[in-house]
């Protein structure tokens, strides 16, 4: 613990430094990759997968198979195969949910083929028609759902980019927030659409709400931007770009217990909530949250405040600055 609490001191005071931004065209590859893959293999696997929420249709649940979670892949035979008898080439989404309880859910049904559809899904699992449970969601009330969600977002990253240029006195500060929590959302999104996992309304709560916890993190280090840069003039010994990267250095341990101190809650409801309850509610802004989580703190880190010295680098008062001794990080106690 007091190595930990030294490495702190040293990050803080500077006579120990990780080059963030000198190596910034790195962390940009690294970024460029992570969104081109997020969105290639979304494409590849045929786009995002809706939860019914967003699509429309008809959902079945049936409680208490004790064999459901035994053999996943004749449960969802079963089910098919039930629902196939009463509608044709139905394209049917089967999924254990609890460990005891199979949810079906295909196109939107009439109400005769519903009833039928629930009466051949008792008689294969062999349970009484009471244990299964009937809804359906029209595609109008799914694509208000969309616009809302996307209005939300938009709204959101309008108001915080003006709230951040007015606080920061700076358009570049609120630009590079942006960039990274575009960054945060596209990546974030990508693993939903990469493994194939449903996007519900809970799973666009957690987009909504890990946006907020990345511009949190990245407005604590820009602040500690601003104090540092603030302090220097023409006459300062440090460069423009060593006073951004030694505020980086002097956040980074609060930024990694903060990410830590957020994601073991959200790890409990992933592991407890979701595979040990099966709730899948629970699961769907967990996951959100926990990815979110670790890429809104790389973000601020590796990218927000690299790319904020990118864009004023070219500046006249910024390329004076530190013009007597332009050295790169100190040799001593340097991080290579």
């Amino acid at each position: 613990m007091s190595n930990f609490t030294s490495f702190g001191n040293d990050l803080y005071t500077g006579a120990r430094s990780f080059d963030f931004v000198g190596r910034r065209r790195t962390w940009y590859l690294i970024a460029a990759i992570a969104v081109i893959l997020a969105i290639g293999l979304t494409a590849l696997r045929g786009g995002f997968l809706f939860g019914i929420e967003f699509r429309g249709g008809s959902e079945f649940r049936v409680s208490q198979v004790a064999e459901a979670s035994e053999d996943t892949a004749a449960t969802t035979e079963t089910a098919s195969a039930a629902v196939g008898e009463i509608v044709a080439g139905s394209n049917t989404r089967v999924s254990v949910v609890g460990g005891d309880s199979v949810r079906v859910q295909t196109e939107q049904l009439t109400p005769e083929e519903t009833t039928d559809v629930a009466q051949s899904l008792a008689d294969a699992f062999e349970v009484d028609p009471a244990q299964i449970s009937t809804s359906f969601i029209g595609a109008t009330w799914g694509g208000d759902i969309t616009r809302q969600a996307t209005i939300a977002l938009v709204v959101f990253l309008l108001l915080a980019s003006l709230v951040m240029a007015l606080y920061f006195r700076t358009w570049k500060m609120a630009l590079a927030a942006m960039v990274a929590l575009v960054h945060d959302l596209v990546i974030t999104a990508g693993i939903y659409g990469i493994f194939g996992f449903e996007i519900t309304p809970a799973a666009v709560i957690g987009f909504l709400t890990i946006l907020g916890y990345s511009l949190y993190d990245t407005v604590v280090v820009f602040d500690k931007v601003r104090e540092n840069t603030g302090e220097d003039g023409l006459e300062s010994r440090r460069t423009f770009a060593q006073s951004v990267n030694l505020a980086v250095n002097q956040t980074l341990v609060r930024s990694i217990n903060t990410s830590i101190v957020a994601s073991l809650p959200v790890v409990s409801i992933l592991l407890i909530g979701a595979l040990l309850l099966g709730a899948g509610t629970l699961f769907d802004i967990a996951l959100a949250l926990f990815v979110g989580t670790i890429v809104g703190t790389y973000s601020s880190i590796f990218l927000a405040a690299p790319l904020y010295v990118h864009l004023r680098e070219n500046e006249p008062e910024v390329k004076k600055q530190g013009g007597r001794e332009k050295r790169a990080v100190p040799e001593s106690g340097a991080v290579r």
